[in-house]
């Protein structure tokens, strides 16, 4: 919901720092991979209670996401490039909420086990549609640098930022901030699916 204003806030600093990156002949593939593995140390970060420090690893790893990008829209979009960026960035979703339930099993397992569920109905509703309205040439009109049909909803990139930041700086709160935003994840999910199917039904 928030992604379309979100990008238009950063949208200058991040090009201005994509043009200095392309310049030392760095690819956007190589900076996704990295904001990938820096996002990693997020784990052991919320495991060990660090929760400053997994703050931090998590902002890295959604600049990161950002420049790739741009960097992207400099040097050429790729399929291939694309395919991981959205790869990476849906285990990395999914990390944060495992890292908790690792952190304090009897309190977290279950809002996270759901938050995890909920996650697995916007990514599959997500993709499943960018596949088909791939098959049948629907673009996006909002997103149209996007690789895929890049769908919104209520919960979209900049929530869950939100939520994963909410989680870090109130941890003892989890279960109430991951149920949530696990239900706000459900009504993006069955509202997706709602608005993919009658796209599909009434695309030529």
């Amino acid at each position: 919901m928030l992604d379309r204003y979100s990008i238009k806030i950063i949208a200058t600093p991040i090009t201005h720092l994509a043009k200095i990156i392309h310049k030392q002949g760095i690819s956007a593939d190589q900076i996704t991979l990295m904001g990938f593995l820096l996002g990693l140390f997020a784990f052991p970060a919320i495991v060990y209670q660090q929760y400053n420090l997994a703050l931090l690893f998590i902002l890295i790893n959604r600049v990161f996401d950002g420049l790739d990008g741009a960097v992207a829209r400099i040097q050429g979009i790729t399929d291939c490039g694309g395919f991981l960026d959205i790869s990476l960035d849906f285990l990395f979703y999914a990390l944060i909420p495992f890292a908790f339930i690792v952190a304090n099993p009897p309190v977290n397992a279950l809002a996270g086990s759901f938050l995890l569920f909920s996650f697995i109905g916007t990514g599959s509703s997500f993709l499943a549609f960018a596949v088909m309205a791939n098959k049948k040439g629907i673009e996006n009109p909002v997103y149209p640098h996007k690789s895929l049909y890049y769908i919104g909803g209520l919960t979209e990139g900049t929530e869950t930022i939100v939520c994963f930041v909410l989680l870090c700086l109130f941890p003892s709160y989890f279960s109430s901030i991951a149920y949530t935003f696990a239900l706000l994840c459900w009504i993006t999910t069955f509202s997706r699916i709602y608005a993919g199917y009658q796209t599909l039904n009434h695309s030529i």
